[in-house]
Formats: C-alpha cells, structure tokens, sequence
C-alpha cells in the first residue's frame, strides 16, 4: 500500500530520503486549496542539489534554482496537456532531476494525484481512466506484463527521459494504439530539458524547447557534431558559475534552426578497426536475440584496436544462455564483441543508466578470432 503525504510532509522527505526512494507513496494535489503555483513556491527550496549518477564518471553536484526547475515542470506539463490525464503514476526517483520534475512538480502543476512505484511496488489502484504514466527504462517490460491494469485505462500519456527507450517501449505502444502517447525529452543533469518529440517509429526530429537554442559551438545544418546549446536552466555546478552554453554529451545532425537528429552518444560510441558503432542500438538488438535478467555492451580499450566492446549478460530464472544462444548473439551484433562475459549482475544507476559489474568471467564464444 502505498504512503499517503501531503505535499508539505513530501516536501520534507525529498529529495532523497528512503521513504521516498524506496517506498511507494501518493500524493494528492487535486485536494489542495492553494494555486499550485504558489503552494510550489512555498514548498520547492530557492536552490536544490542534484548529482550525475557516475557513469561517466565520479558523480558532481549540480544546483537548480527555484525558478528554473517551476518553469521547466510546467513546459512538461504543457505537453501533455492535450491527453487531459486525471493522475500520474510514475517510476522516476525523485532524487534525480527528472524525477523531481516529473514525479513531483509536473503532477502539482496538472493538480491530480500522483502516485509512485519503485521496483517491485505495486500499480496503482482502479478508478482514473487518464494517465500520465512517467517512465524509466524498466517501466516498459513492467507494463507489457500489466495488461490488466492498461486495459482499464481510457488514455495513456506517457512521458519518458534519461535513456534510449528500450525495445519493449515500442512493443507496448504497438499493443496500445490510439489510446497511448509517448512524449521524449532530450536533457541531462547539468542542462534539464533541452528538447522533446512525440514518438512514432519513423524516429522523428528533436524539437528544442521554447527557452533553448544552439550554441555557438554546435556544428552546421546537416553536418553531425557535439550538442552544444544555450539555456536559461543550465544548472551551476559545485563552487561554480552557470556557463553560457554546454556542450553536451551527445552527437547531432541539426536539421534546422531549431530540430536536430540524433546520432548517438559519445561515451556509447565506439570504434573498432574504422566502424562506428553505437552500442545503444546494438543492445536493443540483442535483447530481442537473448533471454535473460540485463545485458549491456561496455565499451573497452584494447591494445591492438584502441577501442571495443565487450558483452555482458546476466542470466535469467532459465540460467546461462547455451552455446548455441551466444553464438547467435554474437552473429546477430552489428560488430563481433571482443569478448562474451556472464555476470552476476550490471551494477545501474536508478534510472538504469551503466556503472560497472561485479563478478564477471568470459565465455569464449564472444572473442575475436
């Protein structure tokens, strides 16, 4: 059963405290007297810390004022305005930027009740018929496994951020049809949202959001090249100042003056003897080929290449994949990893970004010959 909290008594637990990292809970903002702006200004701190997760490296505190986060949660708001949703349900921790936003300020703003789930938790109960359903990468596979609880559901907005969606994002669409939405947000830690889409599976173009443009360091139309663009939300690191603009994590292809393609992330692009592989992309392909718990491919330098990948699987109830099922893998990759490995477990940040393993030991199948 999940912890009913009143906003003030949420507010005092966030952002990071077990009772709302760990625990399902609700809140109900349709029940609150005050504007939802003005209760947020009470309740939101004048400056809040986020950090990176670490998997690009050691984790760095980032600061976002009041106004900023506001403005942000109501643009996410804004977009899924047209579903009309009754409730949110949503998955992303709130100690995350995206989480704060989308778990805490965006339901406050629509002013409907909300409702949390962590791994393992329970759905909410029967009785909205229009959900904004905030997603993290496992939230897809959890759903495609809940038909029940979708079949109840008039409309399904879902809003999605923090990663590539994964396979089952688009298997579940497919089964919901015209009842469901997803809407992507382009963004990360240090810069908040920098762009949104609608999704459809003809990979649309990246539109960047009202208060975002190109920096002066972004590459030319048609031309791929680093994000680089410029914000009034870019958030000031530790014993910092806010830049001008931040170049990004990311490669483009900038469509226009203000769309961009995406063309992968640099600490996800690879390589190997002049191909160019976007690992990403490899592990949505092969999560289609191999049944088990988790896999990633992990970039790797080697001595003779530079750069590699390795595969890494975690088994499933079933146990280690064959032989037989490896092979099949490895053929299926878009590039033959350096090796295979079974693992334990892939040690992820809570919105399933890559850390490190634990455990590991190589299966012959996936070396180069």
């Amino acid at each position: 059963m999940s912890d009913r909290l009143s906003p003030a008594e949420l507010f005092a637990l966030l952002p990071s405290s077990p009772e709302v990292m760990d625990r399902p809970w609700t809140v109900d903002w349709a029940a609150q007297t005050s504007a939802p702006a003005d209760l947020l200004r009470e309740l939101v701190p004048e400056r809040m810390e986020f950090s990176t997760s670490g998997s690009t490296g050691g984790p760095r505190s980032w600061f976002r004022g009041r106004d900023q986060l506001l403005s942000e949660a109501r643009m996410l708001a804004d977009l899924l305005a047209d579903s009309a949703p009754e409730a949110v349900v949503t998955f992303a921790p709130p100690k995350h930027v995206y989480g704060m936003l989308a778990s805490v300020l965006m339901p406050a703003l629509l002013g409907v009740p909300v409702w949390y789930v962590p791994r393992f938790a329970p759905l909410p109960p029967e009785g909205p018929r229009g959900w904004a359903v905030v997603s993290i990468p496992w939230t897809f596979p959890i759903l495609n496994r809940r038909g029940d609880w979708l079949d109840r559901a008039e409309r399904l907005a879902f809003l999605h951020s923090t990663s590539t969606l994964p396979e089952s994002a688009a298997e579940l669409m497919g089964r919901l049809g015209e009842r469901a939405t997803l809407t992507e947000i382009f963004g990360s830690t240090e810069t908040g949202g920098v762009a949104h889409r609608r999704w459809s599976p003809a990979n649309r173009p990246w539109t960047l959001f009202p208060d975002v443009e190109f920096g002066e360091g972004a590459g030319a139309r048609g031309e791929e090249s680093g994000l680089v663009v410029r914000s009034p939300r870019l958030a000031a690191p530790e014993g910092g100042t806010v830049a001008t603009e931040w170049c990004m994590d990311d490669h483009v292809v900038r469509l226009g003056d203000r769309s961009f393609g995406f063309a992968g992330r640099r600490t996800r692009l690879v390589n190997v003897n002049g191909h160019r592989l976007d690992l990403e992309s490899m592990e949505d392909r092969l999560r289609g080929v191999v049944r088990c718990a988790d896999l990633a491919c992990v970039p790797v330098t080697d001595s003779m290449t530079g750069e590699h990948f390795e595969l890494w699987i975690v088994p499933g109830a079933e146990g280690p994949p064959t032989d037989r099922v490896l092979a099949e893998a490895v053929r299926s990759a878009e590039y033959r990893p350096r090796a295979v490995r079974v693992v334990e477990r892939i040690d992820r940040s809570e919105t399933g970004k890559l850390r490190r393993v634990q455990s590991a030991h190589v299966r012959s199948e996936g070396a180069d010959a």
